[in-house]
């Protein structure tokens, strides 16, 4: 992997430091993986929502079980993750007891697999509770005021200052990094006391022999040592299969990621959109059949409240229906297809006389 990437790398300055450039585009190398694959499991489960629609319900664990099974591989392997590894960096550790060559600390392999794997995961999930719990807020729907509900407002209204501090921490971090006053570029590193550094011939050598090491057969054993070394070798073969998917695609990951990114969408939809009418103001019943049949909502079977459709089928429900539906599923409800709550369209009914 890292061999692979070497060329990006400005290795002649003799320097073991990388440069701020070098640490920032390993960084924005992960970030643009998950929201393409977001998009190939959305794309999927559209075209089979009863195959693939519980990846796409249940995409942000799957994506953390692969990342771990990933990030664990290059950390054991060549003492750094993914990312790090295809621009030629490593991970040294920073503490006492610093082990020889590719290698990390036990403290320093699980905090970084934590800080790389897990603690992105937490931060999207309670992310999207906050967005949810806003959403809550700015469509008057009113839950219990219960304890547990005046926490998460709590949070919703503390989260964007918390989340304005941590910025600044790091762009600070990264302000020292490039003069030199600190050996880290990001206070995470710092957490699982590592720093990053090129990769030496020496350390090319060490990935070698460890790679042949790796295709050796499995000496005999008990039965217990032999199915542990097969579920290891089926961990490793599914850790390097994913790692050469991503080598090979990651330029086609980052145009996917930024052709469907908010910014690009946005401006694709400003200069091709045609502009919408007002909403009409009254509406004639519907002419011919049963006015009540046409307005009863599929999911609770009673008149509708509130007319909502979901563009992603065009079935219309009660609103608090599709919207209690869609926020636990996001899905729909009667064809599957993949839905979120901004798919909710209000609909215009005739005015009760």
């Amino acid at each position: 992997m890292a061999e692979a990437g070497a060329h990006l790398t400005t290795t002649t300055s003799g320097h073991e430091r990388p440069s701020i450039f070098e640490v920032l585009a390993q960084e924005s190398l992960m970030e643009a993986v998950k929201p393409a694959l977001r998009h190939a499991v959305k794309v999927l489960a559209e075209s089979n929502p009863s195959v693939f629609g519980v990846l796409w319900r249940r995409f942000d664990e799957v994506y953390l079980l692969l990342d771990l099974l990933l990030q664990k591989h290059f950390l054991s392997h060549s003492a750094a993750s993914f990312s790090e590894n295809f621009y030629g960096l490593k991970r040294v550790c920073t503490g006492p007891g610093r082990p020889a060559g590719l290698a990390l600390s036990r403290r320093s392999h699980w905090c970084s697999l934590l800080l790389l794997c897990v603690a992105p995961y937490l931060r999207a999930k309670l992310e999207a509770l906050l967005a949810r719990q806003r959403e809550e807020e700015d469509f008057s729907i009113r839950v219990a005021r219960s304890r547990t509900q005046k926490v998460f407002r709590a949070l919703a209204a503390a989260y964007p200052y918390v989340s304005t501090a941590w910025q600044v921490l790091l762009f600070s971090q990264q302000l020292l990094f490039i003069f030199g006053k600190s050996r880290s570029h990001s206070p995470l590193l710092w957490l699982a006391r590592v720093r990053l550094e090129r990769l030496t011939a020496l350390d090319f050598r060490e990935l070698e022999l460890k790679s042949g090491r790796s295709r050796e057969p499995a000496a005999a054993g008990s039965l217990a040592q032999r199915a542990g070394r097969l579920v290891s070798q089926a961990a490793r073969g599914v850790a390097v299969s994913l790692s050469t998917s991503l080598s090979l695609g990651v330029f086609f990951l980052q145009f996917l990621d930024w052709w469907y990114s908010a910014e690009n969408q946005s401006t694709v939809k400003t200069l091709t959109a045609l502009p919408v009418p007002p909403p009409p103001l009254s509406l004639a019943p519907p002419p011919g059949g049963d006015p009540a049949q046409d307005r009863t909502c599929p999911l609770c079977r009673k008149p509708r409240t509130n007319a909502t459709a979901l563009s992603t089928s065009g079935f219309v429900f009660c609103y608090p229906c599709i919207y209690a539906h869609v926020k636990a599923q996001r899905s729909c409800p009667l064809s599957g297809f993949p839905s979120e709550l901004q798919h909710l369209i209000k609909i215009y009914t005739p005015e009760t006389p």
